[in-house]
């Protein structure tokens, strides 16, 4: 199987996941995306610590814990 295990956990049919992954992408490809993926890259990675992108365009290093978990306001109403 191609992919990544995203798409099977959803357990959408062909046709919804052949559309959800040309979303995906052109989502990925918008400038926005682009320009912080070239940022993060610039930066480079530590296990320790997320690239958090702040409303102002700046970045910093923050905890795992509260880049992913939305600084403990959870991620269902993102």
């Amino acid at each position: 199987m191609k992919g990544t295990p995203f798409k099977l956990k959803q357990n959408l049919s062909p046709q919804a996941a052949k559309d959800k992954a040309a979303r995906d992408l052109a989502t990925a490809k918008t400038p926005v995306r682009r320009f912080k993926k070239a940022q993060n890259q610039r930066l480079g990675q530590n296990s320790n610590s997320d690239i958090h992108h702040m409303p102002d365009g700046s970045t910093k290093r923050v905890s795992i814990k509260n880049n992913r978990g939305n600084f403990g306001r959870g991620t269902k109403n993102e």
